[in-house]
């Protein structure tokens, strides 16, 4: 069992996402400027798996992307707010920016019944853009790496 860190409603004051496009069910661990940790658990009622494939359901790997990115977003706020000084929570006008991807990599499907852990530690952040390399396993074996990119801005901007 993993100690929750952040629960869903927790996660949902840093993310502006919800179902079906919320893809981080818990976190389990993070250090503030330096790494986070979080799971999703894939089930087979996923509103994706009735297309994707019907008769052999897999996860498809860009939403594995976007949950990774989603973590990566949660460390970047609460990484960017800490260093301006800014309380923790940010203001519900401010949306985390999924801006770039390198190095993609995917080393194994996802299917109903697996939990995803996601660890992503920051890379660097320069000019409010943050860099962070990205994994996620399954049960201790690595489905997909990549270095993410993200931004912060204003809904307006």
């Amino acid at each position: 069992m993993h100690p929750t860190i952040m629960d869903i409603e927790e996660i949902r004051r840093y993310l502006p996402h919800r179902y079906p496009f919320l893809l981080i069910d818990r976190v389990t661990d993070i250090e503030v400027g330096k790494y986070i940790k979080a799971i999703k658990n894939v089930s087979a009622n996923e509103p994706f798996f009735q297309g994707h494939f019907p008769g052999k359901a897999v996860m498809p790997g860009v939403l594995v992307i976007e949950a990774m990115a989603q973590a990566a977003g949660i460390l970047g706020v609460k990484s960017g707010r800490k260093e301006l000084g800014l309380p923790d929570i940010p203001e519900e006008d401010n949306i985390y920016f999924f801006v770039g991807i390198d190095k993609a990599r995917f080393r194994k499907t996802v299917v109903p019944g697996d939990q995803l852990h996601f660890d992503i530690n920051i890379i660097r952040s320069r000019r409010g853009i943050w860099s962070f390399n990205a994994e996620a396993h399954v049960d201790d074996k690595l489905v997909c790496e990549a270095e993410i990119m993200c931004t912060t801005a204003g809904r307006g901007g």
